[in-house]
């Protein structure tokens, strides 16, 4: 109950923060509602919620919606990576060079890192690779660094880097897939002459 009245302060007048918050009247029944989820952030910050100590590493891989029009490199419905990190001394730069890791290991190589906006993380960042098959760069994930009215309310007291992409878009980069949509498909022509199908 207290973490709900400090997330509702946080939204209504940023609380404790330093932020003026969204300055709305945070209604707990609207809260209550239902909704397909976007993204799997209230997973890590319901983890956040009961480990509020560094270090601590989390990845989780669950399924989300967004209300976007499908095409060759989009799902409306996709499975989300994602991750945090949270200690003493943490940067964006660590971030970058954690995901920078990650994405060498998968064999993508021409991969870059750019300023960018998310409503809950400052500074933020997104991260494009190269597929040369294509000859275009395509967005691999959002990252940044919680804001104070996501860790604060928490009791959290250390910076957390978070991170969050779209495993259907990695594993269509990994195999060399040019139509995210032929994931799901049950086309059995192109399941015979994928290799990793057989």
């Amino acid at each position: 109950k207290s973490i709900v009245n400090r997330v509702a302060k946080t939204h209504e007048d940023g609380w404790k923060t330093g932020s003026t918050g969204w300055r709305y009247h945070w209604n707990p029944e609207e809260a209550k509602k239902l909704i397909l989820r976007t993204h799997t952030t209230a997973t890590t910050i319901r983890y956040l919620a009961d480990h509020e100590k560094p270090p601590i590493k989390v990845f989780s891989v669950d399924r989300v919606y967004r209300n976007e029009k499908m095409d060759y490199k989009s799902l409306a419905e996709f499975h989300q990576i994602e991750g945090i990190i949270m200690d003493k001394n943490v940067t964006l730069r660590d971030l970058i060079g954690t995901l920078k890791e990650f994405y060498l290991k998968l064999g993508l190589k021409r991969v870059r890192f750019w300023p960018s906006y998310f409503p809950y993380t400052e500074p933020s960042a997104q991260s494009t690779v190269y597929v040369p098959k294509l000859k275009k760069w395509f967005e691999l994930c959002g990252m940044g660094v919680f804001r104070p009215e996501v860790t604060a309310p928490l009791g959290v007291k250390y910076p957390v880097l978070a991170w969050g992409g779209g495993l259907e878009r990695l594993i269509m980069l990994k195999l060399g897939v040019d139509d995210i949509r032929l994931l799901y498909k049950n086309d059995l022509g192109w399941i015979r002459r994928t290799a990793v199908c057989q």
